[in-house]
């Protein structure tokens, strides 16, 4: 398994955001999470392209988007022209999600498509051959600092097995309650890219708790650790 941290971003104190992100890389962070809302899909309002056009400057990991809003296709680019090299668009407001998929690829982004708790794995089982990478919530998506839902284990084994009957090694990115004590049950499930936001930035410690946790993460992540 290829284990990659995303800290995310919505939890951290961006009146010092550069130095933030800085001491997250500084703890082995992979990508750098970036959770955009609009106040319509999701009950909060978060950040735009500027944000993430200023994270390009400073971040020295690749920059990941997950698009919490109602009409991705029309922002999306706006993401990627800023520096995202990663963009994430949820299941539940595309009606044409294979146009999406392959319009993100076109603008040079790995293209990711994302799932909220309640909406069955059925609903990606056409577009599973051509995804990057699926983004599971596990919570219910708006606000930072919630507690993993317990039922997201079990979904990421079935989304890695109906995504390796697909053909398709994409990876799983979990999002939502993760910390040192739900890593390794999603590691284990199947999950390679951890966005963890609370139980990275509100800490004392930004660098230490990241290395903490992806070393959690490696350490379920081997043979002896896994429980798949």
């Amino acid at each position: 398994m290829n284990i990659r941290l995303a800290p995310s971003i919505l939890a951290a104190d961006f009146a010092a955001l550069g130095d933030a992100v800085a001491a997250a890389e500084q703890g082995g962070a992979d990508l750098i999470h970036v959770d955009v809302m609009d106040g319509h899909f999701v009950p909060n309002l978060t950040v735009g392209p500027l944000v993430v056009r200023s994270l390009k400057r400073v971040a020295r990991v690749p920059i990941d988007v997950h698009l919490m809003i109602t009409d991705p296709d029309r922002y999306a680019e706006a993401f990627a022209k800023a520096g995202a090299s990663m963009v994430s668009v949820h299941v539940e407001v595309l009606p044409h999600l294979n146009r999406t998929v392959a319009f993100l690829k076109e603008l040079g982004v790995k293209a990711g498509v994302a799932i909220n708790p309640a909406t069955p794995l059925a609903s990606l089982e056409e577009i599973a051959p051509d995804v990057d990478y699926v983004l599971v919530m596990s919570v219910n998506p708006g606000f930072g600092g919630q507690a993993f839902l317990p039922r997201t284990e079990s979904k990421i084994r079935s989304l890695r097995a109906m995504l390796d009957a697909a053909g398709n090694a994409a990876p799983i990115e979990v999002d939502g309650g993760i910390d040192l004590g739900t890593v390794g049950s999603v590691v284990g499930a199947g999950a390679e890219i951890l966005v963890a936001g609370s139980s990275i930035f509100h800490t004392p410690d930004i660098a230490a708790a990241a290395r903490a946790l992806r070393s959690a993460a490696e350490r379920a992540a081997t043979p002896a650790g896994r429980t798949r």
